[in-house]
C-alpha cells in the first residue's frame, strides 16, 4: 500500500463514516436490520470498480489496518456499551441459560467444530481448532436490531445478549491458545493438557479480576463527582483501559471490559451516578455503539471481497455444514438441562448465532507465517457472509413462523379500535371542509356526522373497558403520555431560556430535574410530590 499521510487517512475516514452513515440511515427508515444492509452493501462495493472509492478499499482492507480498527478501537466500545446498559438483574434471572450457552455450548462448539474440520477437512490440528475458535463467537447486533423492531421477548433477548457478551471473551482466549500454544501443550502429552487447562483458568480469571476490580474502582470515584461529562470520560476511560491493561499483562481484554462495564453500569450507577449522568452516559454510548457498528459492518462487507474463492466451494461448503451441526450440538445440548426454554426459543437461539466482526479480525490477526492462515481466512470470511446475510435475512421469518413476537395482552384490540377512532376522526374532518366549500345544507351532512360521531363514543367505552381488562396496556400508554408531556416541558424550558424569560441557571435546574424524572423509575411519585410539595 502506498504511503498515507495523517490528512489523507482522515480524509478517507470520513468518506468512510458518511456512506456507513448514509446506508444505516436507509436501512432504518425502511425498518430494516441495518448491519446486513451495511455487510450487502460494502461487498458490493469491494466488488464493483469504483475509481473515487478504490483509495478508501485499498486502506481499509489492508489486514493490519482492520484488525486495529475492530479488536483495539471499536471493540472495547461494542462491549462496554451493550454490558454498562444490560440490568444486573436481567443477567441474574436467566443465568442458567446464558452461563449454559456462553461456557458449555462455546466449549462444546469448539470441541465439535474443532475434530470435525480435522477429520472431514484434512486440516492441520492446530489450523481446525483456530477455525473452531473464530466460530464459536457470536455476534448479536443484527439479531437483536431485529427482535427490537419485532417486539421480541425481552428475555429470550437478554439471553442472547448475555451469551454473546461471555462467549466473545472465551472464544478469544480459545483462539490465542489454539494459535500460539495447542502445539506445544499437545507434544507434553497429558502435561500439555493440565498446562493448556491452567492457562485457559489465567486468562479467564485474570479478565474477571481486572475488570471487577477497576470497574470497582471507577464506581468508587463517581461518587465525589456530579457532572455528567467528566463521569462520560471516565467510563472511556474504563472500557478502553480495562480492555489494554488486561491485554498487556496476557489475560481476557474482552472478559475485563465485560465485567467492568457490568459493575460500573450497575453498581457505579447505584452509588454514584444522578439520574442526570445516567441518561447522558446512555445517550452517549448509545451514539459511539451506532458508530462503530456501522462502521464495523460497512468495513467486514470491503474485507470479505479481498478472498479469492475460486477452487474451494467443496470445502467451503462442507466447512458450513460442520459449524451449522456445531452450533446446533452446542445450543440443543447445552439448554437440554434447562427448564423453561421453549423449543421454539432453542431454534432461534441456534439460528441467531450470527458470526461477525470478531471473527474475521481475529482471523486476521494471525501471523503471517501462521500454517494455514489463508485457509483459516478463506473458511472464516464465506461463513462470516453467509452468517450475516443468508441467516439474518431468514431469523426474521422464523421468528414470524413460531409465533415469539411479544404483542402484551389487548395489544391488537388497542391498535384496532385506534386505528377506527383515527378513520372516524378523519372522515368527520372531511366532511366538514366539504360541506363548507360546497355549501352542504345541514340535513345532508347531520346524519352521517352523528354515525361517525356514534361509532366513536361507542369505540371510547370500547377502549376505557380495554384498559380496564389490561391494567399493563392502560399503565404503558400512561407512561407514554407521560413522557411525551416531560419531553414538550424540556422544550418549553430551552425557549424560556432562548428569550431570556428566565437564567441559565434556572433552567440548567429544571431541565435537571425533567432528566430525573425521565430516567428515574419513581418519576411518576416523585413528579406528584413536585406538585404537592412546590
Amino acid at each position: 500500500m502506498e504511503e498515507l499521510d495523517l490528512h489523507h487517512i482522515v480524509e478517507l475516514g470520513l468518506i468512510l463514516l458518511m456512506i456507513a452513515a448514509g446506508i444505516t440511515a436507509v436501512a432504518k427508515k425502511l425498518k430494516q436490520p441495518y448491519p446486513i444492509a451495511l455487510v450487502i452493501i460494502g461487498t458490493l462495493i469491494g466488488l464493483l470498480n469504483i475509481p473515487v472509492l478504490e483509495p478508501l478499499k485499498m486502506f481499509i482492507t489492508e489486514g493490519e489496518v482492520f484488525n486495529f480498527v475492530i479488536l483495539t478501537i471499536f471493540l472495547p466500545a461494542l462491549l462496554g456499551e451493550a454490558a454498562l446498559k444490560l440490568p444486573f438483574s436481567h443477567l441474574n434471572e436467566n443465568r442458567r441459560p446464558i452461563l449454559a450457552l456462553a461456557f458449555g455450548g462455546t466449549l462444546v462448539s469448539f470441541l465439535v467444530i474443532g475434530f470435525s474440520t480435522y477429520f472431514f477437512l484434512d486440516l492441520p490440528i492446530s489450523v481446525a481448532f483456530v477455525f473452531a475458535a473464530l466460530m464459536s463467537a457470536t455476534d448479536p447486533v443484527s439479531v437483536l436490531s431485529i427482535f427490537k423492531s419485532m417486539g421480541v421477548n425481552k428475555r429470550l433477548s437478554t439471553i442472547i445478549e448475555g451469551e454473546s457478551l461471555f462467549n466473545d471473551g472465551l472464544a478469544v482466549v480459545l483462539f490465542k491458545i489454539s494459535a500460539f500454544s495447542l502445539l506445544a501443550y499437545i507434544d507434553q502429552g497429558w502435561g500439555g493438557a493440565a498446562s493448556g487447562t491452567l492457562e485457559f483458568i489465567k486468562v479467564v480469571s485474570g479478565g474477571l479480576l481486572i475488570g471487577g476490580a477497576l470497574g470497582y474502582v471507577f464506581s468508587t470515584i463517581t461518587k465525589f463527582f456530579d457532572d455528567y461529562p467528566l463521569e462520560i470520560i471516565f467510563s472511556i476511560i474504563l472500557f478502553y483501559g480495562s480492555y489494554l491493561l488486561a491485554e498487556s499483562i496476557h489475560v481476557s481484554g474482552v472478559i475485563a471490559v465485560v465485567v467492568a462495564a457490568l459493575t460500573f453500569g450497575n453498581y457505579g450507577a447505584r452509588v454514584g451516578m444522578s439520574p442526570t449522568t445516567k441518561l447522558n452516559i446512555n445517550n452517549f454510548w448509545d451514539v459511539a455503539a451506532l458508530f462503530a457498528n456501522s462502521i464495523v459492518f460497512l468495513m467486514v462487507g470491503l474485507e470479505i471481497t479481498r478472498i479469492d474463492f475460486t477452487d474451494k466451494w467443496g470445502m467451503i461448503l462442507t466447512a458450513l455444514l460442520i459449524v451449522l451441526i456445531g452450533r446446533s450440538i452446542a445450543v440443543y445440548g447445552s439448554t437440554s438441562f434447562i427448564r423453561k426454554i421453549p423449543f421454539a426459543w432453542k431454534h432461534v437461539l441456534n439460528w441467531g448465532g450470527l458470526k461477525g466482526s470478531l471473527s474475521i479480525a481475529l482471523a486476521l490477526s494471525l501471523p503471517y507465517d501462521f500454517a494455514g492462515r489463508e485457509t483459516v481466512l478463506i473458511l472464516a470470511f464465506s461463513i462470516v457472509l453467509f452468517s450475516l446475510v443468508v441467516q439474518g435475512i431468514t431469523i426474521k421469518p422464523l421468528i414470524s413462523f413460531f409465533g415469539l413476537r411479544a404483542e402484551e395482552s389487548g395489544a391488537v384490540e388497542y391498535q384496532q379500535i385506534i386505528v377506527r377512532l383515527h378513520r372516524y376522526e378523519a372522515g368527520i374532518k372531511q366532511i366538514h371542509k366539504i360541506k363548507n366549500r360546497l355549501f352542504i345544507p345541514e340535513p345532508v351532512y347531520k346524519d352521517l356526522i352523528e354515525s361517525y360521531e356514534a361509532e366513536i363514543e361507542k369505540d371510547h367505552r370500547a377502549l376505557d373497558q380495554l384498559l380496564v381488562r389490561n391494567p399493563d396496556l392502560k399503565r404503558n400508554q400512561m407512561n407514554t403520555l407521560w413522557k411525551h408531556a416531560l419531553y414538550a416541558q424540556y422544550e418549553k424550558v430551552s425557549e424560556l431560556e432562548s428569550e431570556e424569560i428566565i437564567s441559565g441557571e434556572i433552567a440548567e435546574k429544571e431541565k435537571e430535574l425533567i432528566n430525573d424524572l425521565l430516567v428515574n423509575e419513581e418519576g411518576k411519585e416523585l413528579l406528584k410530590e413536585t406538585k404537592t410539595h412546590p
